[in-house]
């Protein structure tokens, strides 16, 4: 049995050392663990990567989670998540509260400008990778499509995409399923039904309380990221536009300059992407009743973002052989997967048209509503500061913190030589659940 000291002393430094996204982190914690520590063989690891890539939420934190939870069983998997998020989650919130407190001097802004259209790029990058990842086929790649113009043309909720996507990867790995051989026997029901009862209660307890006592912004957070725990499948970058779009023009608790601004900071901080999160949580937070709130305010949104993925992992480890061998739900997995690849594009689209233009609205056409950037509105300076990071980024392939300290000297760069607008952001009606 693995000590609870070499397992504080792992988990925290991976959870320390663990930047550059998700495939960084699946590939750092596979050579301390599968490689070097020998805890883990392989086989079990990269079934373990797939049971977690089926799953909403964060998976290079679900499969920490689940490592802790071999070696350790339940206080494992704590250890093993809770520190793999923790690092993070405090350089998140002090950059939170210093963004916060600085982020309208004009040296910030002009720094913040550049990171904007790094973050324009990055998550073109982010859609580049995905693509290769999912779009296996003619079939997954008119999957990809459809999503990208049910979003961005008919303006369709998130939700209603990826489930439509997994339910035709369902039906399209039917003829596969019945070819197989037999699935491994299930594990008990009844221990699982005990462990999601108790983790449901652990989520949902202290949500419903800030429902039933407070009823303002918490309970509104908490219900908010908890709804999108359960919706995040295929990455952070999948839900972000959904998110975005939600907390920017649905519920107004920051601007759109703020939230990439956030991705931003994200993106140079160790842990999972989503921590970004933490940081809306707390800028809604402290927009209405200053630091001590946002403080709060980053908490539920902590609880609420994470809590669910741990009882994912401990209601489904047992179920890991079983659920990984059964092509029907790995057809389910590559049928959401193409979505988010048209998830991304959306994304891709609704970031850049902010960025490049100063102005930008939205036009309805009985079904179809489009996004309507002013021509008059563009802004070179940022489209020539956005293709030098990506030329850094895809081409020399630069780390991406390099290239973020780079793209906000440009933007300081850019605000000495003249002024830059900001985006204005004329908030249309959404469609958000």
């Amino acid at each position: 049995m693995t000590p609870l000291r070499d397992l504080f002393r792992t988990f925290g430094h991976i959870g320390l050392m663990s930047f550059g996204g998700p495939a960084a982190q699946i590939a750092l914690m596979h050579r301390v663990l599968v490689d070097e520590k020998r805890w883990l063989t392989e086989k079990d690891y990269l079934s373990a990567l797939s049971f977690c890539m089926l799953l909403p939420g964060p998976e290079a934190m679900q499969l920490a989670t689940w490592s802790g939870w071999r070696l350790r069983g339940t206080l494992g998997g704590l250890i093993a998540g809770g520190l793999f998020v923790a690092p993070g989650a405090l350089v998140v919130l002090a950059l939170s509260a210093l963004y916060a407190s600085f982020g309208t001097v004009p040296l910030m802004q002009a720094l913040f400008m550049g990171v904007q259209a790094a973050v324009a790029v990055i998550v073109i990058e982010a859609l580049l990778r995905v693509s290769k990842r999912a779009l296996k086929g003619r079939a997954a790649l008119v999957v990809a499509i459809l999503a990208f113009l049910a979003l961005f043309l008919a303006n369709t909720s998130f939700p209603v995409v990826i489930l439509a996507a997994g339910i035709w990867g369902w039906i399209a790995a039917r003829n596969t399923a019945a070819s197989t051989d037999p699935l491994p026997a299930p594990p008990g029901a009844a221990g699982t039904f005990r462990t999601l009862a108790l983790w449901l209660v652990i989520w949902l307890t202290p949500i419903a309380a800030l429902w039933l006592f407070e009823g303002g912004l918490l309970a509104e957070i908490g219900l908010f990221f908890s709804k999108l725990a359960i919706l995040t499948f295929g990455g952070a970058y999948a839900v972000l536009a959904w998110m975005a779009q939600a907390v920017v023009e649905d519920k107004g608790w920051l601007t759109l300059r703020q939230m990439m601004d956030g991705l931003g900071l994200a993106e140079t901080t160790p842990g999972p992407l989503i921590l970004v999160t933490e940081f809306v949580g707390y800028m809604a937070g402290h927009r209405q009743g200053g630091w001590l709130m946002g403080m709060a305010a980053a908490a539920v949104t902590l609880w609420a973002t994470f809590v669910p993925s741990f009882m994912m992992i401990f209601a489904g480890a047992p179920w890991i052989a079983r659920i990984t061998a059964d092509p029907r739900l790995a057809g389910a997995l590559s049928g959401i997967m193409a979505a988010v690849v048209g998830v991304i594009a959306n994304l891709s689209v609704w970031f850049a048209a902010h960025v490049f233009f100063g102005t930008v609205g939205r036009s309805t056409f009985g079904p179809i509503s489009l996004l309507t950037p002013d021509p008059a509105s563009f802004r070179p300076a940022m489209a020539a500061l956005a293709l030098v990071a990506g030329w850094l980024l895809l081409r020399r392939h630069m780390p991406l913190p390099l290239v973020l300290a780079l793209a906000a000297l440009g933007g300081l760069g850019m605000q000495m030589a003249g002024p830059v607008s900001y985006t204005h952001l004329t908030l249309p009606t959404k469609r958000i659940v």
